[in-house]
């Protein structure tokens, strides 16, 4: 199949377009920077996903997959804006298979900075929107909302060791997700699913979820 990723120069879309091209399949990266990744199909656009107009013609993909993404950093018009770009553009078809959205737990939550958590909350919205859209394909359209991920952009906080144990309070499992945890959730979720459609799917180790009953013992 061809499958087109965006950011994946590093982390969380580097480990998703490695996935794919083990398994065999044609892989077109978008990403702001360079490649970071040589391998005989894989094709690596250098461009902004906030810039339209630049947007390049490709045949029609079977699989287009959302990640690229910032961070208190002009996060409405590349995270949200973008991504709905870059679908309109190349996954509105009839041959299209999946749509995937790399969302957020703060979509959820409302938590980290407030244009982030506005994005991705926007996001998962919109993948509602386009699962709805293209059902009448056959195809399927989610979002895979992750918690902490270890990743370099998350630096700042696995490495400063009172905040990391502030982190890990908060979460039940005591670890983050690696990228290639992250990857087979996304190749599950394009190629294996079939039926799944529609959905903002939390995985976060369960740090949204950590309620705590109080009741006298």
């Amino acid at each position: 199949m061809r499958i087109l990723i965006t950011g994946t120069s590093s982390g969380i879309g580097k480990a998703i377009a490695e996935k794919f091209l083990k398994k065999g399949h044609d892989v077109i990266g978008f990403d702001i920077k360079p490649a970071s990744i040589t391998h005989s199909k894989y094709t690596h656009i250098c461009m902004d996903i906030r810039d339209k107009a630049d947007f390049p013609e490709f045949a029609p993909f079977d699989i287009v997959i959302n990640n690229a993404g910032v961070q208190n950093s002009d996060d409405i018009d590349v995270n949200l804006k973008g991504t709905i770009s870059i679908t309109e553009k190349y996954a509105i078809h009839p041959d299209i298979r999946s749509v995937l959205m790399i969302g957020s737990s703060s979509g959820h939550t409302g938590s980290e900075f407030p244009e982030y958590a506005a994005s991705k909350g926007g996001v998962l919205a919109y993948a509602k929107n386009i699962a709805l859209r293209i059902a009448k394909y056959g195809a399927t359209c989610n979002s895979l909302d992750f918690g902490g991920v270890a990743t370099e952009l998350n630096r700042p906080v696995m490495d400063d060791e009172k905040l990391w144990n502030q982190i890990m309070e908060q979460t039940p499992l005591k670890r983050w997700m690696g990228v290639d945890e992250a990857a087979d959730w996304a190749y599950f979720m394009t190629v294996t699913n079939r039926f799944c459609t529609g959905q903002n799917i939390l995985i976060d180790g369960l740090e949204a979820g950590n309620a705590h009953f109080v009741w006298p013992e």
